[in-house]
């Protein structure tokens, strides 16, 4: 009995330790009662306050890298963090020079964003900070019961020539400081664990995306399969993600490495995901009419089951990575060979109107064939070669120069990185008039309501406000509730270090109950030391104003309507495909090789292809005069990613031509009328994004005519599939052009 339950117990903590925040809240709970430890040691409750926000802070700038990067970025993170502490208890008091460098700090910080992911995370981080230190010396120097802080401080703190003003700072650096440490040491000891998360993350999407590609086999008629379709599309945009989240992972922990023998095996899983993404997101024939041509068969319905199997084979091995167990894809092997059963049945009916449809099964077929062999390559991650170029894209900024190019070509209002800054800088500037004028005792709330409800976009900051006021009310009633019912400092104590934990385990999937969570753990932390119900009515007074500037803001300077910029990155995603047709016709012509040249063309392409995806979601977020873009948005999405799907199946076959003369015939073809192809896709896509007239400058019509006529003679099975596969795309040109069309004249009306 009792070998079972800690066998059991085991297993429970092993299944946490798959959790994603599970690490994350587990260095924030040594943390955050480190620090509560050291208050009661000392017994000095009021530098746990700014200890706190430190914690907080740091953890906020915390970014993924392996343990020497993360050290790099501790040192820079803590320079930024002393700077605007110290700045802000210099100028704190001094209203004018106060406002003029909180614009210029609030300006700098997303356009330091503009060069890299880190520096954005550590700047908003040094922002937040510095109002952590204007809340901290706003109950310093108030008049209510935190001014305690000032009079209970140690003897140790008052060195010579410190002075009181720079000791919090000092505490807000130390907290800091203190955590950084803690995640330094944690990445060196778990360097591989968030690595393991973000694969485990790619192959469950990946998962998924199979299981939603499977639904469009369904052989059922008066389905809606565009509504298939979208859902499909909005979930390969997860896909990318999930795929350039590791990328980055992996590129983070091989540069500077001389060894990396320890990261192959993830290399490798990297490299089969996106061959298996390109493979699953193939398409060789519209899915409607191989309902209607093999309803009364069963060909379609082995399709789906065998896609479904492969699909949860790749969730499977998500789990098996997290939770260090064997993987087994075997069940996928009985699903193949009854669609082959079923193909080779209806071969043997030789029906002449099936002639052209079968070739797309045979398409089919074969490519989930070679997809059940890419899983099978998992089982046995060591036999599987290194790929002839395995080298990844360094996005990172390279020098000085590069990073002032980054920022300086974002330094106009057609960027939406200098429109946030505009914006963000108003709120907070706007948010310092109030308080100075309505609140001026408790009133930098405001700003870092503010700051967290600012974004981008208005749709999400729509959301955010509401989720954050609906947060706070929730926050302060349960805080309320708490603090009445356990007065004892020790309880009050571990509920706002159990608070502090459940914050960061939530802020980025339920943002509500993170704010609930940090507004609970201020009022336990300030009721420490004061009264922590005086601070229930201010942080709900300033949570509404902070919340309705940023809400102005975001509405009123230089709007970034998502729906008006619909067409431009259609137009973007027509002009990436073409370059990723072209990258495919190269390999036609000089043979596969999975190069860099080729995976960024793609990857290119499947970026634009998602980000129109996300453009489109926010879009239908906004106020319905805004909104009409949607409906044509959505049928431009159906047709773009039909096309990728086309170009994908191109790709996916490219090192099956045999090498014969009728191959080569069909390969000249392939790459004569591919080119023109590939040149008409981004001439569209170029006009697309200019708004202007669009035309196509290539008659599809005759093209496919000559196309077609052309197939015929070519003797390759191979050779037929691919030109298919040009027919069936520049049978979407005109699709194409009537969706840019419509795009342009509702971004107009809006």
């Amino acid at each position: 009995m009792t070998r079972s339950l800690l066998d059991s117990l085991m297993h429970s903590l092993r299944r946490l330790w798959t959790l994603d925040a599970f690490s994350y809240s587990l260095r924030m709970l040594i943390a955050l009662g480190g620090v509560m430890a050291v208050g009661f040691w000392l017994d000095e409750m009021a530098v746990v306050i700014p200890l706190f926000l430190g914690v907080i802070a740091s953890g906020l700038a915390e970014t993924d890298d392996h343990w020497r990067g993360r050290l790099r970025a501790l040192g820079m993170t803590l320079a930024c963090f002393s700077i605007a502490a110290v700045s802000v208890e210099l100028l704190f008091g001094m209203p004018l020079p106060f406002v003029i460098g909180l614009a210029l700090a609030t300006f700098a910080m997303p356009m330091l964003g503009a060069i890299d992911a880190r520096y954005g995370a550590i700047a908003r981080a040094s922002l937040i900070l510095a109002v952590y230190t204007m809340i901290s010396l706003e109950q310093q120097h108030g008049d209510g019961q935190i001014a305690v802080l000032e009079r209970s401080l140690p003897e140790w703190l008052r060195e010579p020539g410190l002075g009181i003003n720079l000791v919090q700072p000092l505490l807000l650096v130390v907290g800091a400081s203190w955590y950084g440490l803690l995640s330094v040491v944690w990445c060196a000891l778990f360097s591989r664990q968030p690595l393991k998360h973000s694969m485990a993350t790619l192959y469950r999407e990946l998962g998924r995306y199979l299981i939603l590609k499977a639904q469009l086999f369904e052989p059922l008629r008066n389905v809606d399969q565009s509504a298939r379709r979208l859902a499909l599309a909005e979930q390969n945009g997860r896909v990318v993600v999930a795929l350039n989240q590791t990328k980055e992972m992996v590129f983070r922990r091989l540069a500077g490495r001389r060894d990396t023998t320890k990261l192959d095996r993830y290399l490798r899983l990297y490299f089969i995901a996106q061959d298996l993404h390109e493979r699953a997101s193939s398409s060789h024939y519209p899915y409607g009419q191989l309902t209607d041509a093999f309803f009364h068969h069963d060909i379609l319905f082995r399709c789906q089951r065998l896609l479904e199997q492969q699909g949860r084979a790749c969730r499977g091995l998500g789990k098996a990575l997290l939770m260090r167990q064997p993987f087994d894809a075997s069940d996928s092997q009985q699903a193949l060979e009854d669609l082959n059963a079923s193909l080779v049945y209806l071969k043997q009916q030789q029906r002449p109107e099936w002639h052209h449809l079968m070739q797309a099964l045979e398409a089919l077929a074969s490519n989930l064939r070679l997809i059940e062999g890419q899983i099978a390559r998992l089982n046995d991650l060591e036999a599987v070669s290194n790929e002839s170029d395995n080298s990844l894209l360094d996005r990172s900024p390279h020098g000085t120069r590069d990073m002032f190019e980054r920022i300086r070509s974002h330094l106009t209002p057609r960027s939406p990185i200098f429109r946030h800054a505009l914006r963000l800088t108003a709120t907070l500037v706007a948010g310092y008039g109030v308080l100075l004028a309505v609140h001026p005792t408790q009133g930098y709330w405001i700003l870092l309501t503010g700051l967290f409800v600012c974004r981008p976009s208005y749709g999400d900051t729509r959301r955010t406000l509401a989720q954050r006021i609906l947060g706070t009310l929730i926050g302060l009633v349960a805080g309320w509730a708490l603090i009445s019912l356990f007065p004892a400092p020790t309880i009050q104590a571990g509920i706002a270090v159990v608070a502090g934990v459940l914050f960061f385990a939530t802020r980025g999937s339920r943002y509500t109950l993170a704010t609930a969570a940090i507004t609970l753990m201020v009022l336990a932390c300030f009721n420490q030391v004061g009264d922590g119900f005086d601070l229930i009515w201010p942080r709900l007074f300033d949570t509404l104003v902070g919340g309705l500037l940023a809400g102005l803001s975001v509405v009123l300077i230089l709007p970034d309507w998502q729906g008006r910029k619909l067409y431009r990155q259609a137009g973007v995603s027509l002009k990436t495909s073409g370059r990723y047709l072209g990258e495919v016709l190269s390999q036609y012509r000089h043979g596969k090789r999975d190069d860099l040249a080729y995976r960024l063309a793609r990857r290119n392409a499947h970026n634009a292809d998602a980000a129109f995806s996300n453009l489109l979601a926010t879009a239908r977020k906004e106020p319905g005069h805004f909104r009409r873009d949607v409906e044509p948005g959505f049928g431009f999405l159906l047709h773009a990613h039909t096309v990728l799907g086309y170009l994908s199946a191109l790709a996916a076959h490219r090192g099956e031509l045999e090498s014969t003369a009728s191959a080569s015939s069909g390969i000249e073809t392939l790459l004569r009328h591919g080119e023109r192809l590939s040149q008409q896709l981004t001439a569209l896509g170029e006009q697309l994004e200019a708004g202007g007239e669009i035309a196509l400058t290539l008659d599809s019509e005759d093209e496919i005519a000559a196309l077609e006529a052309e197939v015929e003679q070519v003797e390759s099975t191979t050779g037929r599939l691919a030109l298919s596969q040009l027919i069936l795309v520049l049978r979407l040109l005109q699709p194409l052009e009537s969706a840019g069309t419509q795009l342009i004249k509702a971004s107009r009306a809006s």
